[in-house]
């Protein structure tokens, strides 16, 4: 058994909490404890959070403690949502995602670029992920060895009937969470494509695992947008940098859980 599987108790309770490193960086920081929006998002690749900034829609949140993050509020689909970006890798991902939850979370959405491993169309199109391939140390933390981190099957079938309804181009399947993007070699991209899986991303299985684990609400986006670079004009998001598509998925989703 390698290291990476020594020592693992899910069912156990950890020492270190996130309401503890909360309630210190409050005290430091001299902040309130105020609950942040119930729903919010992870933008990995921060587009979205450069373009709200830059057109005014979003504000700083004044009172997020995190050491590692800024957090900011805007409106969407008539409702205040928060946003961090640059939330890259699954352990990150899962860090911020524990912190938001102890501080007023209900609902997370993570949407991030990703590649093309099976072929379902011409990028960029997104994929909502309802299983992700476990190749990251992150989830086996918060769950016992398994291949996948599955998700909510009814949260996901909402999101599905929600883009639909809208006419938002949206396909359902599988993900391949890696945490070595450079490392996505021609043996294992056959390997992930043979199980079907539609793109590969760095952060699902993780998220997945803490939401069934701590009972949370988690749905993760992946935004389809290259080839890793196997061909040219590859990564291009489509219209503001993807952030124009990628509002319309997320004003579809936060209106849907309204």
């Amino acid at each position: 058994m390698p290291p990476l599987l020594d020592n693992k108790n899910p069912s156990a309770r950890s020492v270190f909490s996130p309401d503890a490193l909360l309630r210190e960086a409050r005290r430091q920081k001299g902040l309130a404890a105020v609950d942040v929006p119930s729903i919010c998002i992870l933008d990995p690749d921060g587009d979205i959070v450069r373009r709200l900034r830059q057109t005014g829609q979003a504000q700083s949140f004044a009172g997020w403690p995190c050491y590692h993050t800024e957090l900011y509020r805007f409106s969407l689909g008539g409702q205040a949502v928060g946003i961090v970006g640059c939330v890259v890798g699954a352990p990150f991902a899962v860090l911020v995602a524990e912190e938001l939850f102890a501080s007023g979370c209900r609902l997370l959405v993570s949407i991030t670029s990703a590649g093309q491993i099976t072929p379902v169309g011409k990028p960029p199109y997104f994929v909502i992920i309802d299983r992700a391939l476990r190749d990251e140390g992150t989830s086996y933390h918060y769950a016992a060895p398994a291949e996948y981190s599955e998700a909510d099957p009814k949260l996901i079938a909402a999101v599905a009937g929600a883009l639909k309804s809208r006419g938002v181009q949206a396909v359902t399947g599988a993900s391949w969470t890696t945490d070595a993007p450079f490392r996505e070699t021609i043996e294992a991209i056959a390997a992930a494509r043979a199980k079907g899986i539609l793109a590969v991303e760095m952060e699902a299985a993780a998220l997945y695992a803490f939401a069934r684990a701590a009972n949370r609400k988690v749905v993760c986006l992946a935004h389809v947008t290259n080839s890793m670079a196997q061909s040219g004009d590859d990564f291009e998001k489509g219209e503001a940098d993807g952030t124009i598509d990628a509002l319309r998925v997320l004003e579809s989703i936060v209106t849907a859980t309204l």
